[in-house]
């Protein structure tokens, strides 16, 4: 018996081509539409979405330095001079000492005697700190005013009247507590008029004016 002849009459019959047709029809409908649902799903977790012209802060690492440029607050920048390992600038936290320093630059080099430095000296921004000098050298830091360089100086003179306390803490014997007590006698007379006014400063006697009179000016 013929499928034409079990179809009820009025309807129209199909034939394998019309199936055949029908079905490829529906294969693509189903294929559009699993692409159309799986184009939706989102492909991973992402944050929550981020503003027009608003700046993404990156994440750190804990310990890990801030982007912000120039030197963070709190630190000390010191020039290490000298015969060390690594001579240059260096970086500290506020309150390191001149051990710091000399470690951060490596250390001294082999043979180097360091018993002229004060390594327990708290240090100053900006300082330098020369390491193998000979005895009783002063640093080269700059003082302020200027002034021409003495025989055996190691740099320009120290200018009593605009010294910082670090540059005269690198003065020879002369220690935090001189280094106050030079300053406080300027503040107090409206600065030096001779470098022999130093004998009228606590704790300088003729020995340590001696010392530093190749040294300093005024």
């Amino acid at each position: 018996m013929s499928l034409a002849r079990l179809a009820p009459r009025g309807l129209p019959t199909l034939g394998p081509a019309h199936v055949a047709v029908v079905a490829v029809l529906v294969a693509v409908a189903l294929a559009v539409t699993t692409w159309w649902v799986a184009r939706d799903q989102p492909v991973g977790e992402s944050g929550p979405p981020v503003a027009a012209g608003e700046a993404v802060e990156p994440l750190l690492a804990a310990g890990s330095p801030t982007a912000s440029p120039g030197v963070a607050a709190g630190t000390v920048t010191v020039d290490v001079a000298g015969k060390v390992r690594r001579p240059g600038i260096v970086v500290l936290d506020k309150g390191a000492r001149v051990t710091d320093a000399l470690s951060a630059a490596g250390g001294a080099k082999r043979g180097v005697d360091v018993s002229s430095l004060n390594l327990a000296r708290v240090l100053v921004d900006g300082e330098q700190i020369v390491v193998g000098a000979a005895p009783g050298a002063a640093p080269a830091a700059v003082p302020s005013g200027g002034g021409a360089a003495a025989p055996g100086a190691a740099g320009p003179l120290v200018n009593l009247n605009l010294a910082s306390q670090g540059e005269l803490e690198g003065l020879p014997q002369v220690g935090p507590v001189t280094a106050q007590a030079i300053i406080a006698w300027r503040d107090q007379r409206g600065g030096f008029t001779s470098v022999d006014e130093l004998l009228e400063v606590d704790g300088i006697g003729e020995k340590t004016l001696e010392r530093l009179a190749p040294f300093v000016t005024v």
